[in-house]
């Protein structure tokens, strides 16, 4: 006889094991990169350079699993959005207590190693597979939560595996849409929740109605635990390759350890009941444990605002904060593991515990909600330099970390919560005469840029973005003497619309002018272009903000990976070579409401270049294969569907 599963039958149950199921996503998501932080990274730590190959591999299967277990936490997030909850960040620290999930449910951190395989692999078993736990992963007792159903409090229930749970969610929201009715249900404002406009995540879509809320519940069965057992791509089948590669290894070397040997459950204080757990005390790792965690609470803090009702334009930049801040958290989570832990525990290194604040509420969404998260990015900045200036092993790394978090504090600054006007400032003029003979001597401005004055005109050139294109000496060789000796380039020796159209024709942007005869500056153009060259970079032409700067309205960015000046092209393809279609298929796409605006370009460290703003995509030749107003463009050079990124630098290790 089938037991009859669990069903809320009210709104404040159905919240109830909707926040569970966050905090289920939350802690697997931790425990998966805590995993991934332990592996090795060198040959020098034991390993052959084919295991390290595999090992890498691993990494980069870990990390986009996690990614998905973000991704099926914004995708509970939104549903809770819906259902007229707020979202839910918060979770227990580690080892989450007896009690807090079914017995079989068992959450602590733990290094990778073929127990800790075994137990993500029974985690996210589908419903009809039968298997034992993982080693060590045993519950410590045996019990039962059930509460009656009627009761008023939030009841809670057992739940054999995960996919159980949503099943009880997805059947109770069908029944309280009957009785209720679907508009009564579904009273959450959309505007509060995370849409794919916002970031691109697997599956992420926003909460409308039972329809949309049942294929956001069945996407995350079927991404995790796989509704089929053998669904490829499932978390499940996944993880069960990683042990199969594992084994066929250790069967070629019996004492081969992919991972460090880091702490199981980790913690900041010494605790009052120490079973199970492992106090840092040892410096430099208990210093770094604190850096991290901060930099987490703060990764949720800002996610956490991003659902409390803010403009779409301030949620983006928040939740790109959030996520770049995850970046920011690995090499230092990575580093705590090769670290020693306490004197108590000889050869056991740290790890990042995750620990959680009191509260992971959203703050206020006010105007002075974005300068409290700017003040606290920087707090932590500034510690970390403290922890490198006092100790010169963790130096280098605490300075990249310290430098990236004001790089951040300083982008996020940018945001508003309120709309305001864009106000521009006009770039000064230098007066400076031409030389006597031959063109004029150019001025530099650092960086790479020179002006060469002119009398009505100055021309900008920008050395670092030439790409050689040729439009400029083809077309006006008179102001661009190629294989001179000397300032080569004369402003005078052609008329103003001469030098307007060459710097027009410029597809790198490396040619720019300022007039200072009263006429037009160059102007924004009225429809966003990308244009793909064969084998070749990303050309753009747009009012660009290039990670957080203007950098004017013409740029070709790399796509190949291999330029020396990223985000921007130089010239690498030809060297490599590089192959890559400048005539993708049409996608199906609607003309756009607005075709012009501001387009943001946020290069995404180790990834791809995140577009945000109205985009028309065109190939080599002009066609118009895709209209967009998010997307996420490869620059690694291995995605199998380019222009799109497909997730495949994180399995290539790509570095930007």
């Amino acid at each position: 006889m089938t037991e009859q599963r669990p069903v809320p039958a009210s709104r404040e149950q159905l919240w109830a094991i909707l926040f569970e199921a966050a905090e289920i996503e939350h802690n697997l998501m931790c425990c998966y990169l805590y995993a991934m932080f332990s592996l090795k990274s060198a040959v020098d730590e034991g390993v052959s350079d084919e295991e390290l190959v595999a090992i890498r591999r691993w990494r980069g299967e870990i990390l986009d699993v996690a990614i998905e277990e973000m991704a099926h936490l914004a995708i509970v997030s939104n549903i809770l959005s819906a259902v007229g909850a707020p979202a839910h960040f918060w979770r227990q620290n580690f080892p989450v207590a007896p009690g807090y999930h079914p017995a079989g449910v068992v959450v602590k951190l733990a290094p990778f190693n073929a127990e800790t395989l075994d137990h993500f692999i029974f985690l996210e078993r589908p419903e009809s597979i039968e298997m034992p736990d993982g080693a060590g992963f045993a519950p410590d007792h045996v019990y039962s939560r059930t509460l009656a159903a009627d009761r008023l409090m939030s009841g809670t229930f057992d739940y054999a595996t995960v996919g159980q749970l949503y099943a009880s969610i997805e059947e109770g929201i069908q029944r309280l849409a009957q009785e209720l009715g679907e508009d009564a249900l579904f009273v959450g404002d959309p505007c509060h929740q995370i849409s794919p406009e916002v970031v691109s995540l697997p599956n992420l879509a926003v909460v409308r109605c039972v329809k949309s809320a049942i294929a956001a519940i069945d996407a995350i069965v079927r991404q995790g635990e796989g509704s089929d057992p053998d669904e490829e791509g499932s978390h499940y089948r996944r993880f069960l390759k990683i042990r199969d590669e594992y084994q066929a290894l250790l069967g070629s070397r019996a004492d081969f350890a992919p991972g460090r040997a880091a702490a199981h459950n980790p913690v900041m204080r010494r605790p009052p009941k120490p079973e199970g757990k492992l106090w840092i005390g040892a410096e430099p790792a208990a210093s770094l444990l604190d850096l991290g965690n901060a930099i987490y609470n703060h990764s949720l803090r800002c996610l956490a605002l991003g659902y409390a009702g803010v403009d779409r334009q301030a949620q983006r930049g928040l939740v790109d904060a959030a996520i770049e801040l995850m970046r920011i958290l690995t090499p230092v989570a990575e580093r705590l593991t090769a670290l020693p832990a306490n004197d108590e525990a000889p050869g056991c290194t740290a790890g990042l515990s995750f620990a959680t604040l009191r509260s992971a509420s959203a703050l206020p969404p006010e105007p002075g909600a974005i300068p409290v998260l700017v003040e606290r990015l920087r707090d932590i900045a500034a510690r970390a330099t403290s922890i490198g200036a006092g100790d010169a092993s963790v130096a280098e790394l605490t300075e990249l970390t310290a430098s990236a978090l004001e790089t951040l504090a300083t982008k996020l600054g940018r945001t508003q919560i309120a709309d305001r006007a864009d106000a521009g400032q006009a770039a000064p003029v230098t007066d400076t005469p031409p030389a006597a003979d031959g063109p004029p001597a150019p001025i530099a401005e650092g960086d790479g840029v020179e002006r060469i004055p002119g009398e009505d005109v100055d021309l900008i050139f920008n050395m670092p973005r030439c790409i050689h294109a040729r439009h400029c000496v083809l077309s006006q060789p008179g102001v661009f003497k190629a294989n001179v000796v000397g300032p080569w380039i004369d402003p005078d020796a052609t008329t103003t619309e001469g030098l307007v159209t060459v710097a027009h024709m410029c597809p790198s942007g490396a040619i720019q002018y300022q007039r200072h005869d009263g006429g037009p500056e160059e102007e924004a153009p009225p429809v966003n272009l990308v244009q793909l060259r064969e084998n070749g970079p990303i050309g753009v032409r747009a009012d660009m903000v290039l990670d957080g700067e203007r950098v004017g309205y013409r740029a070709t960015l790399c796509r190949c990976g291999a330029s020396k000046n990223k985000p921007f092209c130089d010239g690498s393809h030809s060297a490599i070579p590089f192959e890559a279609t400048g005539e993708p298929a049409t996608r199906e796409s609607q003309p756009l409401a607005a075709r012009g605006g501001t387009l943001a370009i946020d290069p995404e460290r180790n990834g791809p270049l995140v577009v945000t703003g109205n985009l028309e995509l065109c190939s080599g030749t002009g066609r118009t294969f895709d209209r967009v107003t998010s997307a996420r463009l490869c620059r690694c050079g291995g995605s199998a569907t380019k222009p799109y990124c497909d997730g495949t630098h994180r399995r290539i290790g790509f570095v930007s």
